[in-house]
């Protein structure tokens, strides 16, 4: 299966785009990933023709069999960043329409990014979108600062042993929406 990875923040540092690399490089012998991310998109405005970056990421989103999005938590909601180039998907271009879309998060807060996993699965089931959208398990990350080692992998054996668990239900639901 190949998965586009897309992180949604636009952070130097992102932890949201660490974990994508960490599930990449963990799970590399069973996908085929591509990492990518949101930053340096320009800002939607509406009613202009979608730039060139906006529509190379559509043409990943088309060509991925599963988009797995990783959006960190701002002010309860998901990040700018991560909202303008939906905003590019959704009105200029329509990549997402029957994609399957797994949600992932995580954050240096303990809550790991709860709001804003809520929030962005409410927005890839407006109009304009059409993801077929993951519900089982949910998997948020919290105290994120502590849960990487220096390489960028994760140190929590149960945090592991549960990305295992979460990507064999995936796998499960891929199979039913994708018959």
């Amino acid at each position: 299966m190949k998965i586009l990875a897309l992180s949604g923040s636009n952070a130097d540092n992102s932890y949201n785009l660490a974990l994508l690399k960490f599930i990449a490089k963990h799970f590399a012998d069973r996908y085929d990933f591509e990492v990518t991310s949101v930053k340096g998109l320009p800002m939607f405005k509406e009613g202009e023709d979608a730039p060139a970056e906006v529509l190379a990421l559509g043409k990943k989103i088309q060509n991925a069999d599963l988009v797995l999005i990783a959006s960190p938590e701002q002010q309860h909601s998901v990040p700018s960043s991560l909202k303008s180039a939906l905003e590019w998907l959704s009105s200029a271009i329509h990549p997402f329409h029957g994609k399957p879309v797994v949600v992932v998060s995580t954050s240096p807060m303990p809550q790991g990014a709860s709001r804003s996993q809520l929030r962005l699965k409410t927005i890839l089931i407006s109009p304009g979108f059409g993801v077929k959208l993951f519900n089982g398990d949910e998997f948020m990350m919290g105290l994120a600062p502590s849960q990487f080692d220096e390489n960028g992998d994760l140190v929590n054996e149960g945090t592991i042993k549960f990305l295992g668990h979460f990507f064999d239900e995936v796998d499960e639901w891929y199979e039913q929406v994708t018959k």
